[in-house]
């Protein structure tokens, strides 16, 4: 499965080379074997954003972006959506990806993460439960869940990250927020903490993660100036208008 998630990735026209980063050594020997380039890093990574963050002290970037490792049918051009919506806000730190969110099964799901955003796509709230809560002649919690839905205010996050260099180097040394420690999103570690998120809507029904032992491998894409991440961890080079990208 490494190996599909690192040739899609390196399917993105905004990168140019993808590095594996990942603790476990047969995880590197996987990569090794189909001609990969892969970096260790420690096991005491606790999430992939810190394994990039460790990673990106050896990639010499400017943006990073996070690919879920345990997602082998990741379409290329959400990453080039996320890195262009990054690029083109100045005030945001991060950028990640949204889709539509269509009936009430998703909305209840806590596999299904949630989120809504202000006039400018930037993040108001990640939640594994229905977000907002619509008020209805009914007061049920399934009237107010298909209210949301049909306001069309409440969208799924699609968990690909794109960091600003000095985002990433912060967000790695902030301590868990209370919220992020409930809902079990790192995300809401950024929030807590100020950093604004830009989230691109793109449309779609997203892709199925692969729940494997690799999870705990993370990757990164790197550019001149840019890179990109994942779950294992793929880093990939790439250059866009003289910036230099990594994906992990």
């Amino acid at each position: 499965m490494v190996r599909h998630v690192y040739e899609r990735t390196k399917q993105a026209k905004t990168v140019d080379e993808v590095v594996v980063a990942t603790d476990d050594e047969r995880v590197m020997n996987a990569v090794k074997a189909f001609g990969g380039r892969a970096l260790m890093t420690s096991r005491d990574c606790p999430t992939g954003t810190d394994r990039l963050a460790e990673v990106s002290k050896q990639l010499g970037a400017d943006i990073y972006v996070n690919v879920q490792g345990d997602e082998p049918m990741i379409d290329p051009a959400l990453i080039d959506a996320a890195v262009n919506a990054l690029v083109s806000d100045e005030d945001a730190a991060i950028s990640t990806l949204s889709l539509p969110l269509r009936n009430l099964d998703e909305m209840r799901s806590d596999a299904v993460v949630k989120v809504v955003t202000d006039k400018r796509h930037h993040a108001l709230y990640f939640s594994r439960s229905p977000i907002p809560h619509a008020r209805t002649p009914e007061r049920t919690l399934e009237a107010s869940a298909q209210a949301a839905i049909a306001a069309g205010v409440v969208r799924k996050h699609v968990g690909l990250y794109v960091f600003r260099r000095e985002a990433l180097r912060a967000f790695a040394a902030l301590s868990p927020s209370p919220l992020e420690t409930l809902e079990q999103l790192e995300q809401l570690r950024a929030l807590h903490h100020g950093l604004t998120i830009r989230v691109e809507p793109v449309d779609g029904e997203g892709t199925v993660a692969v729940d494997t032992p690799e999870r705990d491998a993370t990757s990164a894409i790197v550019g001149p100036s840019h890179r990109v991440c994942s779950r294992p961890t793929f880093v990939s080079t790439c250059t866009f208008e003289g910036m230099t990208f990594v994906a992990s």
